[in-house]
């Protein structure tokens, strides 16, 4: 998978840049590395598949950004793997939920199923240092995930960013930021 550093730029319509407030003269794209620091530090994602007849399939998640690709799972006999063996384009999106504060971020890609035994055991490792507890404890939520994933009761998906964008609100000041990879 790349780490290839996207193309940034800055979509001045729907940025403060248009209406430009007090402090937003200048306003610029938020940079790869903070919107990573987001992917890594977010708890929840929406995983966006898309059914058969067209219909949208939209479902929370929890997911691990690994060396510039953002791994999730679910059951193989789950909705979003039936729409996914049938068509990989998907969007992971996690965020703030608030009008004034926060950096929203869309991750476009494909989801590619994570085989590899080598791999399988890296996306394991990033789930047990981001999440903890949740993944270890025979008390956390997803204890047991672990195996899941190592016995196929669990399918890994691998989503390389193909576009990424981020609408970030602070102090006052809007942007929408693209990446292309």
């Amino acid at each position: 998978m790349s780490a290839a550093e996207p193309t940034t730029d800055l979509d001045r319509r729907y940025s403060s840049a248009i209406h430009p407030r007090p402090g937003a003269e200048n306003v610029t794209p938020t940079p790869w590395p903070e919107a990573q620091r987001h992917l890594e530090e977010a708890e929840i994602f929406w995983v966006s598949t898309v059914r058969p007849d067209g219909r949208l399939h939209v479902t929370p998640v929890i997911a691990a950004w690994h060396d510039g690709v953002l791994y999730f799972s679910t059951g193989p006999e789950e909705q979003k793997a039936k729409n996914l063996a049938r068509d990989a384009h998907c969007a992971l999106t996690t965020g703030r939920n608030s009008l004034t504060e926060g950096l929203d971020l869309i991750v476009e890609g494909n989801a590619v199923q994570v085989t590899d035994p080598a791999k399988v055991e890296e996306v394991i490792a990033a789930y047990e240092e981001k999440y903890g507890a949740h993944i270890t404890s025979p008390e956390g939520t997803f204890h047991g995930i672990s195996d899941a994933f190592r016995t196929g009761r669990a399918v890994v998906f691998a989503v390389e960013p193909d576009t990424a964008y981020g609408f970030g609100r602070e102090g006052g000041v809007f942007t929408h930021t693209r990446w292309v990879f």
